[in-house]
């Protein structure tokens, strides 16, 4: 697989771990950093980029496409949508730097579109979140693998 391809695949895996669709790049990330043969900048870089792009993609589906939450095919169920509400409405758009948590994280960009947090507070909010997960999941993987 050649460079850009390696990157592109771990871009879109990013990108696909922040949808609400169940997939993950984490591993993807530290093995691609063990094998010693991209720029880990890079790596961190393009993971991010995949993963903030796939969590404002809930946010805009929170902000434009509640009107379909009864449709079998949303994306997050209602009671999902309750609880990451709830904890929305209790830490507010502070809430977002979770934004990298399994299992809340995504429901939570969901809920700061539905809530109208304005784009730039979310996405400045959501990179600090996602790119501090990466950075420290590159640490690891140089440090301890």
């Amino acid at each position: 697989m050649t460079s850009l391809a390696t990157y592109g695949a771990l871009g879109l895996s990013a990108f696909l771990a922040a949808t609400l669709l169940p997939a993950q790049s984490e591993l993807g990330l530290a093995y691609l950093i063990q094998q010693n043969q991209l720029s880990v900048t890079w790596l961190i870089i393009i993971a991010s980029f995949g993963n903030v792009l796939g969590a404002m993609v809930n946010w805009a589906l929170g902000r434009f496409a509640l009107g379909f939450q009864e449709k079998w095919w949303f994306p997050v169920s209602a009671t999902q949508l309750e609880r990451a509400s709830h904890w929305y409405q209790r830490f507010g758009k502070w809430s977002l730097l979770l934004s990298w948590a399994p299992i809340i994280g995504d429901p939570i960009t969901l809920v700061a579109g539905l809530l109208r947090t304005p784009f730039w507070i979310s996405l400045l909010l959501i990179t600090i979140a996602k790119l501090t997960r990466y950075i420290i999941i590159a640490y690891l993987a140089l440090a301890y693998l």
